[in-house]
């Protein structure tokens, strides 16, 4: 292979140039983002519905407060999650794919911590609800600290090698 060659191909051991490489990696993140597009939707969806629930007026001032939070949570994990399609919508044809790729996974981890945050918020809230404040409280620091262990901490581990395979 010719020295440019070397120099167009990707650095992952796979045999694609860069180019190649970032259309896979705006390929694989736009899979990440149905999925994550998917879950949001139905808590957006689930949370939309409340108000209209004869129990709503019952709610406490801190119930009402989270459950407004929440709703605006929501409609800023909308717009994280579109702001990828956005940008490949105003960077099409500029030759910017890989710059694209990586302004949008930072906006994919920044929509992971806002999911998390909307996740625990509205299971606190549903506990607060049916159990009382203490389960919703609880609820919400064991989901958050469910997400950072498998979504942070984990792949950190396995990134640095220190998570034995099971083959």
């Amino acid at each position: 292979m010719s020295e440019n060659h070397n120099d167009a191909m990707a650095h992952d051991g796979r045999r694609e140039t860069r180019e190649e490489q970032a259309d896979r990696n705006w390929n694989e993140l736009l899979q990440e983002l149905r999925v994550m597009q998917t879950g949001t939707q139905i808590l957006v969806a689930f949370l939309f519905t409340i108000p209209f629930q004869p129990r709503f007026g019952e709610l406490d001032e801190t119930q009402r407060i989270a459950y407004l939070i929440l709703v605006l949570l929501a409609g800023v994990m909308t717009v994280l999650l579109l702001a990828p399609i956005s940008l490949h919508r105003s960077l099409f044809h500029r030759r910017l794919k890989r710059e694209l790729v990586r302004r949008s996974a930072v906006i994919v981890h920044a929509a992971l911590v806002g999911t998390a945050l909307l996740a625990a918020g509205a299971s606190a809230l549903v506990f607060d609800v049916v159990v009382g404040r203490s389960a919703g409280v609880i609820v919400f620091a064991a989901l958050l600290t469910a997400a950072a262990v498998v979504w942070f901490f984990y792949p950190l581990a396995l990134a640095r090698g220190s998570v034995v395979h099971t083959d």
